[in-house]
């Protein structure tokens, strides 16, 4: 855990301070000589320095968090919606990287911050720093590091903030890395589904659109991996959910089901959970083009013929796959899905940073493997752009890239 290198600073500290006063009694006062193995009744002192508060944790996957770590962050998050504690983390600043734009998450982020005492300090667009001169991610890290308590980080390079949290004694939240995941994203849509639907267990979500490329639907994906989801997966051909999730599906015996339209299973679902169609995600604008449009929805298409309490969901911003008519209907929850982000990210702030002790079993780091050469055949992974330690995951079913999470042919 990263607190450990503060409070083992501490104690070489205390300690030194400790035998200073133990120099000068013995000197001047003290008849009895003070020898290493007297130390040993201060254990008890260093046992309470290290249970002091919570460990400090990165967010970075949601696939490195235990089914309690979820619930956990989900139940503080309520806690602090009903109860706000405007100083939990006072004296903190909060490193804010968004190599890529962004509304909701960014500024979600900061009022989070702001909110439970923290100050914020960053960027919106690399464009205004060093990286324009030709900067390192690791070099950027580092020196925001310096700077601040916690980073949050978005990046177009996928693997970015996993990399960024090697190398960080700070603790680091993914706000998005390219179409790998979104953790926050994904912790506030199961907020938004537990609170609206009073259960995460089994329900039944059907993604909509450009899975592909959709952090947001891989993130959730293997969210809800964990609560016996079934999952319905609805987009043409070439945007749909990439071989390495239903990979994994198919390694769990979950239930899933492949889809080009989403209109007969309406009446199944619980959850209809739309995405854009991301267009600065495709490397051939004609391809884009091929699905632009695609899905569309309206009061017209949805009102009385879903069931009556299926929720709407949208990670935003939407173009025109959700008509505006929609909005003021009962299923319409995306404008709550995002204010929802702000208790979310409170929450996150304070587990992260070790404002509020986390209780849950953490998840062990398991089979992996480290090489000497870049093995990543996703050329967005952050392997191709920074010395990292190109490690692979080893699964029953493949290797995968410890960074971008993409599977390694």
């Amino acid at each position: 855990m990263k607190i450990f290198d503060d409070k083992l600073n501490i104690s070489i500290s205390i300690l030194g301070f400790i035998y200073s006063i133990f120099k000068y009694f013995r000197k001047h006062f003290y008849y009895r000589e003070w020898k290493p193995h007297h130390f040993v009744i201060f254990i008890p002192f260093f046992i309470l320095l290290y249970s002091w508060e919570g460990n400090m944790k990165d967010f970075i996957s949601i696939k490195d968090l235990t089914k309690e770590e979820v619930l956990e962050v989900l139940n503080l998050a309520l806690e602090l919606s009903e109860n706000p504690e405007p100083e939990l983390i006072s004296g903190k600043i909060v490193g804010s990287l968004f190599f890529e734009p962004s509304t909701r998450t960014r500024l979600s982020f900061t009022s989070a911050a702001y909110r439970i005492g923290g100050k914020v300090l960053g960027f919106d667009s690399p464009d205004a720093t060093s990286v324009k001169k030709g900067e390192s991610l690791r070099d950027t890290v580092k020196m925001v590091e310096a700077y601040s308590d916690i980073i949050v980080m978005r990046h177009n390079i996928e693997g970015g903030p996993k990399f960024a949290s090697e190398i960080s004694k700070n603790p680091v939240i993914n706000a998005g890395d390219g179409s790998n995941e979104h953790p926050s994203q994904t912790l506030l849509d199961l907020f938004t589904i537990k609170k609206e639907l009073g259960k995460i267990e089994g329900v039944k979500i059907a993604f909509v659109g450009d899975l592909k490329y959709g952090r947001t639907v891989h993130s959730l994906t293997k969210a809800l991996e964990m609560f016996d989801a079934e999952f319905y997966f609805v987009a043409p051909d070439s945007i749909q959910v990439p071989e390495y999730i239903t990979k994994e599906l198919d390694e769990k015996g979950m239930k899933y089901h492949i889809c080009s339209e989403y209109e007969p299973i309406l009446s199944e679902i619980d959850v209809l959970y739309m995405t854009r169609i991301q267009k600065e995600r495709f490397e051939d604008i004609e391809e884009f083009n091929k699905v632009s449009g695609v899905y569309k929805i309206s009061k017209d298409t949805i009102v009385g013929k879903c069931q009556d309490h299926m929720i709407v969901m949208h990670p935003l911003p939407r173009v025109d796959e959700i008509n505006i008519d929609l909005d003021d209907t009962k299923h319409a929850l995306y404008f709550k899905q995002a204010a929802n982000g702000v208790p979310v990210r409170e929450a996150m702030f304070a587990l992260a940073l070790g404002a509020k002790k986390s209780t849950a079993p953490v998840k062990e780091e398991k089979n992996v493997e480290e090489n000497n050469k870049v093995v990543c055949s996703n050329h967005k992974c952050v392997t191709h752009f920074e010395e990292t330690t190109n490690k692979v995951i080893v699964k029953d079913y493949g290797k995968f890239c410890y960074y971008c999470g993409k599977e390694i042919k």
